[in-house]
């Protein structure tokens, strides 16, 4: 017998947006918007997950997604990959210094981050968001996954939000 005060978990457990991005990804900078808005709409309702997929043609973004996750590990990782997203171009021109740069801005601990990209300790991670991306179709970034739906925004974003929209308030209201 479920007590009157305590929330159903099934109604109350928020409904997961992976957001498929790289950090020297131009497009993944313009989606930012898109997931402010979505995380000002939903706030708790909507876990907005950060996922790696670093592409190869950007030389830099591959330590900037272990660089996040140590962000992530020191509390703030999506305002460190929305600040690196914010300098694509100088990332692109200054690589790790900016990365450490950017930490320090934050008030993270700047050393620690450094030492997390020489010491490789966040690979792992990343790698297996790189897997994981690629199993399920991912081939661009942004890509969003919401419910069993892959949203593609690597080419367009344009309605992108209205969708994941739909979906999170079908997902939400339980149908």
């Amino acid at each position: 017998m479920s007590d009157a005060s305590t929330p159903d978990p099934a109604t109350s457990r928020p409904v997961v947006l992976d957001v498929w991005c790289e950090l020297q990804c131009p497009d993944c900078h313009t989606a930012l918007d898109d997931v402010r808005a979505l995380r000002a709409r939903y706030g708790d309702r909507l876990d907005i997950r950060l996922r790696h997929f670093p592409l190869e043609k950007h030389k830099h973004s591959y330590a900037a997604a272990q660089a996040a996750e140590e962000a992530a590990e020191q509390g703030k990782g999506w305002a460190y990959a929305e600040a690196v997203l914010g300098r694509t171009a100088e990332l692109g021109a200054r690589g790790e210094k900016l990365l450490v740069e950017v930490a320090g801005e934050l008030g993270l601990d700047a050393e620690e981050v450094d030492t997390a990209l020489i010491d490789g300790r966040h690979m792992l991670v990343v790698d297996a968001d790189q897997a994981e991306g690629r199993a399920i179709g991912v081939t661009g970034t942004p890509t969003y996954v919401i419910g069993d739906e892959r949203l593609d925004g690597g080419k367009s974003q344009e309605g992108l939000r209205e969708r994941i929209e739909e979906i999170a308030d079908r997902l939400l209201s339980g149908h």
